[in-house]
């Protein structure tokens, strides 16, 4: 896995937006997906966090998600919710968690909203008041509905793959860029670029 960048704020700002600083890396495989979501489920900060998943179609969002949820004890068949808007899901043994304690996780979809009220509408502020990690695929339809997000994941095919590394996939290839919006967010960030 290559990795990138951790960009520091350029100018003084105010400490409640200090703690926002951005990540560069790359993927060249999807085994570098893999091996990226594993390392994020490795840090205690995620039992409770919110990251929204930015990217378009086809850029690798779910397939980022099914290896995290796989890294984290889920079990079974792992769907994308882009027709349920929402899939529950839950991890037994996830070893962020006290022994017996089921980690809690909804994987969310709102490419299929044309309205941001469709979240209230929804019901979904109570799962986001509830504990657990919450992922949520095209944020932005959700507008200003969405909770605070502790991390943004922006995910895009890399085009110029050819050029970084001749054993690289085209197909597999991805720019990613993480950005901390929270000191939940800054711990995860930390924990995958350290």
């Amino acid at each position: 896995m290559k990795t990138g960048l951790h960009v520091p704020p350029i100018v003084e700002t105010p400490a409640s937006l200090a703690a926002v600083s951005t990540w560069r890396g790359r993927w060249d495989s999807e085994a570098d997906t893999e091996a990226f979501a594993r390392q994020l489920a490795a840090c205690p900060a995620l039992a409770h966090a919110t990251l929204a998943l930015h990217g378009d179609l086809g850029a690798g969002k779910t397939t980022f998600v099914r290896h995290l949820l796989r890294a984290l004890g889920v079990r079974g068949r792992i769907k994308s919710p882009t027709y349920a808007v929402v899939e529950p899901h839950s991890a037994i043994d996830c070893p962020l968690m006290p022994p017996g304690e089921p980690l809690l996780i909804w994987h969310f979809d709102f490419y299929r909203f044309n309205d941001p009220r469709e979240w209230e509408d929804a019901g979904f502020r109570e799962l986001f008041a509830t504990p657990g990690l919450k992922l949520v695929e095209w944020p932005e339809r959700a507008g200003p509905f969405l909770p605070v997000v502790d991390l943004d994941i922006d995910i895009q095919p890399d085009d110029m793959s050819h050029i970084h590394a001749a054993d690289a996939e085209p197909d597999e290839a991805r720019q990613v860029r993480l950005k901390a919006r929270t000191p939940a967010g800054q711990c995860l960030l930390d924990a995958v670029t350290a």
